[in-house]
């Protein structure tokens, strides 16, 4: 996330409404305590044993209750920084437009060297606890709480809008593996790295424990309604994320995904367990990347079933962290991406010519393997720029490059990024010099482009005589739905927004079902003051997706457009072993199949499931299992104008000399070639009866029996066991032979007992396991012993 840098008059018309209102409440929401599993939405993890108050947060239908004019979400980003203290405009509490949002994520709490949460020490410099602004109107403290800051003021304008849910963000790009202390320094410990993972790439348990039980009891006791993850980067690509923080990520990179999914699963158990004991439902949530690059490091991400939903940084997508000069946020590919073109995407067969730098992309990957509603899109109140492009047109698609890279950037060639007035809320690099980024608030780009200069500049140290170079020439490419600005004169390329594209976008969340928008930063967000002649400071585009969203229809709750079987089969499905950072192409994970039901699944048995359609439909396995793309929502040869729609699907069959035996389990090799969202929809057909599978976490599906155990040839009744040799098989017998062992070599006519089953190498064999090399592979199935 940068901080990088927001009556009817007619009775009778009152009357029908309130009646429908009242009815549509009577609908919603379920009456009684044991109805709550109702209110669930659509694969969202359920802490076993506890009785979660879903139905505080969701109707029966499993949608999160936005308030009477709020179809969608419109989520705002409030930081804790732009205070005034420092000269600067303030942006406050008050300031927020209340009516107009759905949540309001306060940015940034961290994670302290005790690995607990922290927005540091309590005292009145501390904006999030202790600060005032006397003389501020909408700014007074209310006396009813006892600490101060940034936070009173939230509670106090929740009493007036308690619709309004409040989130506490943890993270963020400068503090995701550090934190700044009391003074403003950055402390080079603490954060998600170190209390995630432990310096061997292992789980720290009891960091992450530590964590855990410090953020319930947090927002407890300042009142948010959840918990929001913004951890930048659990992903094993190296040199991803804040380069401050490579030295202690990189070592870690084997670790991360593993840490961050044990981090999320003990983060929802923690605050189910909290939520049960008050009464209340409390919200997880994270800010995840778009970028393919940074997800192809971070497996399938198969933490969203523990999330509430998943907000997509769909932004940062081009800036001068390189040359190619390009939009910061689009919503569609339009096939000329300079860097994706440089990178080979369009010109390999396997990617599909598929460009995966824009949002309806990076919402095709989440949407693999969640409800649209349980997802929302980010949009950008700030812009990113570069100076001196060459080439492109009106800059689009040029190059800027320089060598003289920020320090502490870890870059030796970088983008040349805009400077000075063209990047009015720039960050600062370790050495304390300006960073070249064009970062600016949209309020002071529509200045530039309208040819004005803000009576603000002076706040941010210009001088008061200061004067535009050039025009500041609004452009628009409705392919990529991304309007910039462009100085030829200076030749300057500021990617910008406005109300064209974010009604654009609020027509795609409305058309897609998807749950709504998420934006950074509510302070960049404008209105023009006529009597000063300027923009400001405002609400415009969060008054666009607010006008736009209430009389849409109830975003999509369902994950599959598919018709899932009413019963399922704890048959339990993992994607592991993916190969690390750029080794990972083609993406190529072991998927474990593990029949923890009662029932052997004989050879032949089939199995179908979903994936999204960010990667091509070209996957398969090469295990023998035959898997073929037997359905695609997106058959084009490219994705320019968006993805035609969410899922290829999938089929595979157990080898017809391969049974599955309860508590069994088999590998198979499956390979992809873009990044893709954990798989869902499955489907397993077994007595010529198709079953969904527990793991989906699918809403109103009941557990299933095919026939007590008795199902594909085993003895009626009789219950068969996962076997490594010496143990009971599948009729209750004895394996004799010696267990099969992965670090021995094998001759040919050598007989070993696996899962089960005897087995006779062809030919000399080490490390191949007997039941995963298929029919033609070295070892002969002599059944089950």
């Amino acid at each position: 996330m940068p901080q990088r840098t927001r009556a009817r008059s007619v009775l009778a018309a009152c009357t029908a409404a309130l009646a429908g209102l009242v009815a549509a409440a009577v609908v919603a929401t379920p009456s009684h305590a044991e109805d709550h599993a109702a209110c669930r939405p659509d694969g969202l993890y359920a802490t076993p044993g506890v009785d979660i108050p879903y139905c505080s947060v969701y109707d029966s239908a499993g949608r999160e209750k936005l308030g009477d004019d709020h179809q969608r979400r419109v989520i705002g980003y409030f930081t804790g920084w732009r205070t005034g203290k420092d000269g600067t405009p303030a942006y406050l509490a008050s300031d927020i437009p209340w009516g107009k949002v759905t949540h309001l994520n306060y940015a940034f709490a961290h994670v302290g060297s005790d690995h607990k949460i922290s927005v540091g020490a309590d005292g009145e410099k501390n904006p999030a606890t202790g600060m005032t602004w006397p003389g501020v109107e909408g700014a007074e403290m209310d006396p009813d709480y006892s600490y101060k800051g940034h936070f009173n003021l939230l509670s106090k304008f929740k009493k007036q809008h308690p619709d309004v849910k409040t989130l506490i963000s943890v993270g963020g790009w400068a503090e995701t593996g550090g934190y700044f202390d009391d003074s403003g320094d950055r402390v080079a410990s603490g954060g998600f790295y170190t209390m995630a993972t432990n310096a061997d790439g292992s789980v720290n348990q009891a960091g992450i424990d530590t964590f855990a039980d410090s953020a319930v009891a947090f927002i407890k006791k300042y009142g948010f309604n959840g918990v929001d993850i913004d951890y930048e980067y659990p992903t094993s690509m190296k040199d991803a994320g804040n380069p401050l923080d490579w030295s202690i990520a990189n070592g870690r990179r084997a670790g991360l995904v593993k840490g961050y999914a044990v981090l999320m699963k003990t983060l929802r158990e923690k605050l189910d367990r909290a939520g049960a004991a008050d009464g209340k439902h409390y919200l997880l949530t994270v800010a995840a990347p778009s970028s393919g690059y940074l997800l192809r490091g971070m497996e399938t991400f198969q933490v969203q079933k523990y999330l509430d939903y998943v907000n997509v940084m769909s932004y940062d997508l081009h800036g001068a962290w390189n040359e190619y000069v390009g939009p910061n946020a689009s919503l569609y590919d339009d096939g000329k991406d300079g860097e994706l073109a440089a990178a080979g995407v369009y010109g390999t067969a396997q990617y599909g010519g598929v460009g995966y730098l824009n949002t309806d992309w990076a919402y095709h990957y989440f949407r693999g393997s969640m409800p649209a509603g349980r997802i929302n899109i980010g949009l950008p109140y700030y812009t990113r720029g570069w100076k001196n492009v060459t080439g492109g047109t009106d800059g689009l698609w040029g190059k800027a490059s320089s060598t003289d890279c920020p320090a502490g950037s870890g870059l030796t060639k970088c983008g040349d990024g805009a400077v000075g007035i063209d990047n009015l809320w720039h960050d600062k690099d370790t050495a304390g010099k300006e960073s070249p980024a064009g970062s600016n608030p949209m309020w002071h780009a529509k200045n530039l482009e309208k040819g004005v200069v803000g009576d603000y500049l002076t706040r941010y140290g210009f001088p008061a005589d200061t004067k535009l170079t050039g025009s500041y020439a609004r452009k628009y490419d409705a392919t990529l739905t991304a309007p910039w600005l462009w100085n030829a004169e200076k030749n300057v390329f500021l990617s910008t927004e406005d109300e064209q594209s974010v009604k654009a976008k609020a027509d795609y969340v409305v058309d897609q079902g998807i749950g709504g928008t998420m934006v950074w930063e509510l302070a960049g967000d404008y209105d023009w003051n006529a009597a000063e002649g300027q923009y400001e400071p405002g609400d415009t585009l969060t008054t666009a997706m607010y006008e736009r969203f209430k009389s849409a229809a109830p975003y999509g709750a369902k994950r599959a457009t598919i018709t899932m079987p009413a019963e399922t089969l704890d048959i339990d499905v993992d994607f592991g072993q993916f190969p690390l950072g750029d080794s990972n192409y083609p993406i190529s994970p072991k998927l474990k199949i593990t029949n923890n039901s009662k029932t052997t699944l004989p050879g032949g048995t089939e199995f179908q499931f979903d994936y999204a359609t960010s990667a091509p439909g070209n996957a398969k396995d090469q295990s023998g299992f035959g898997a073929k793309v037997i359905r695609s929502d997106h058959t084009a040869p490219n994705n320019i104008g968006g993805l035609k729609g969410d899922y290829h699907r999938v089929s595979l069959k157990l080898p017809s000399w391969q049974s599955l035996a309860p508590g069994a389990s088999v590998d198979i090799d499956f390979v992809y070639y873009l990044p893709t969202s954990t798989p869902s929809n499955w489907t397993v057909t077994v007595g010529g009866k198709e079953y969904g599978l527990a793991g989906d976490l699918a809403r109103g599906a009941k557990p299933g029996d095919p026939g007590g155990g008795s199902t594909g040839g085993t003895t009626s009744g009789g219950t068969t066991g996962e076997t490594t040799g010496g143990t009971t098989g599948g009729d209750g017998g004895t394996c004799t032979a010696p267990a099969w062992n992965s670090t021995t070599a094998y001759t040919g006519g050598t007989q070993v007992s696996h899962r089960g089953k005897n087995w006779k190498a062809k030919w000399w064999t080490q490390g191949e396991e007997p039941g995963t090399t298929g029919e033609e592979g070295v070892w002969q199935d002599l059944g089950t012993c």
